[in-house]
């Protein structure tokens, strides 16, 4: 499938910003089933220094610096991907079997997804995470059936509602509440993982999504998209490392990409780690913010 996606993000800021530095993650990364064939990015003004690398997790990233005061920053960044359906794997290893693979032992390398067990900003260690996870997770059980068992509980358990947190949302919250949004069905599901001592991951990107039957595709009417991957070492060989990736608000997974239609852009511990944009800034007392996203199947 050949994906085109259009990520248009405009600040408006009163007074005027005097410097900033920004860095983006807006371009999609090279994956086992997913090939970037395009890239663009534009920034108004014109930066003056921009340059593009990867981070710690090997996500494509740029870096820009405006020394210039300006009221408005537009960001337009458009990608061509093709992408494959998910991978046909079967993991058969207990969950408690995984959870002993990460465990410390002095004098040993640890695993290098070692770092998706621990706990991060938006999906800390929590009990309640644990007790809410746990009846998923029976004794043997496969970690692939277990994670796949949690991510359709979570959909079915918690209400999709736009708007009814933000980025700043405590998942411990979100979780009481029994409602949110793709981000935070996300850091729920990593939150639980690793409050059993899984390694587990966020994956930002998009989702190829259909107007309502009779109504006409709304350009910029779609939205970024995030969701879980969970860690299989007995897959580690395989073209997808081992991850597994849900998508609790879609109820969907698939070994890769939880599905042909799914564009990754970036992975990392938490939202934190892949924030499409952010940036520090000196002036300027308060910003309006408009986003908007298109995601289309081409030829």
């Amino acid at each position: 499938m050949h994906l085109s996606v259009a990520h248009d993000t405009v600040y408006d800021y009163r007074p005027a910003v005097e410097t900033a530095q920004h860095t983006a993650h807006l371009q999609p990364r090279h994956t086992a089933l997913q090939r970037v064939l395009a890239f663009d990015l534009q920034v108004s003004p014109t930066p003056d220094s921009l340059r593009h690398g990867q981070d710690a997790f090997g996500n494509p990233q740029a870096w820009w610096t405006l020394a210039q005061a300006h009221t408005q920053l537009r960001v337009v960044a458009r990608s061509t991907v093709q992408t494959a359906p998910p991978l046909e794997l079967q993991g058969t290893q207990p969950w408690e079997a995984v959870r002993e693979h990460f465990r410390y032992r002095s004098g040993q390398p640890g695993d290098a997804q070692t770092c998706f067990v621990f706990g991060s900003h938006h999906a800390p260690l929590n009990e309640a995470f644990a007790a809410y996870a746990r009846s998923c997770f029976g004794p043997g059980r496969a970690l692939q059936e277990a994670a796949t068992a949690l991510m359709r509980q979570i959909h079915s358990d918690f209400e999709y509602a736009s708007q009814s947190t933000d980025v700043h949302t405590p998942a411990l919250d979100a979780l009481q509440a029994r409602r949110g949004v793709c981000q935070d069905f996300a850091h729920i599901l990593i939150a639980c993982l690793r409050s059993l001592g899984l390694a587990a991951r966020y994956v930002s990107g998009y989702l190829l999504t259909q107007p309502p039957e009779g109504q006409t595709r709304l350009v910029g009417a779609d939205a970024s998209h995030a969701w879980a991957s969970v860690y299989l070492p007995e897959l580690a060989s395989s073209p997808c490392g081992g991850w597994l990736d849900l998508d609790p608000t879609n109820d969907r997974c698939g070994f890769g990409a939880p599905g042909e239609d799914y564009v990754v852009v970036a992975w990392g511990r938490d939202f934190a780690d892949v924030s499409p944009l952010r940036g520090v800034l000196q002036g300027g007392q308060s910003h309006t913010l408009k986003v908007g996203v298109s995601v289309e199947s081409v030829a």
